[in-house]
């Protein structure tokens, strides 16, 4: 995608770029968290995405036995990922892992659907809350599919490329 707003000099402010991200991650169900391994590769795992209101932190529910919890206590270096290709909407964002232990924080995002992976419910002893501390992101927003469409069959047909795909920012948290 372009750098529509790069070119017209509209960035939007942090405030702005965190309720945009805001937006895109609150209408995607599964978000992608990817760790480094202890062999230093990285390894991308589905999480459930909360209901909790993006801020510039993320949080997760995790198993405290899993590779990806144990590669965070090791390497807390993170990067999370949404896509909302329907939508043409896409957030990704780094930052560093926190392992926390705070039962008011895990009533507040804690649902049934998790009895699923932790039998024990809200008192199973493997459940462990992830904190991702952002450091930065970046997001691209679509102004609609069809646009896009046409702009990229007019990049094709003249040999330029396509300008007007959407919205690209970069925000340091």
């Amino acid at each position: 995608m372009s750098h529509v707003n790069e070119s017209e000099g509209n960035h939007l402010s942090r405030e702005e770029s965190i309720k945009a991200m805001a937006a895109i991650i609150k209408d995607v169900k599964f978000a992608m968290l990817t760790v480094i391994t202890e062999n230093g590769h990285l390894q991308a795992h589905p999480m459930t995405t909360q209901q909790a209101e993006f801020d510039g932190d993320v949080w997760f529910l995790g198993g405290k036995d899993t590779k990806q919890v144990q590669s965070m206590r090791a390497q807390p270096q993170v990067n999370v990922s949404y896509s909302d290709p329907d939508k043409g909407n896409y957030v990704s964002i780094s930052g560093t892992a926190e392992l926390v232990e705070d039962r008011a924080k895990l009533e507040e995002l804690w649902s049934d659907g998790y009895k699923a992976y932790f039998p024990g419910g809200i008192d199973d002893p493997t459940i462990q809350l992830v904190k991702i501390n952002a450091t930065g992101g970046e997001f691209w927003g679509s102004d609609g599919k069809l646009k896009n469409m046409f702009s990229q069959a007019r990049a094709a047909i003249t040999g330029k490329p396509a300008t007007d795909l959407g919205t690209n920012e970069t925000v340091k948290f």
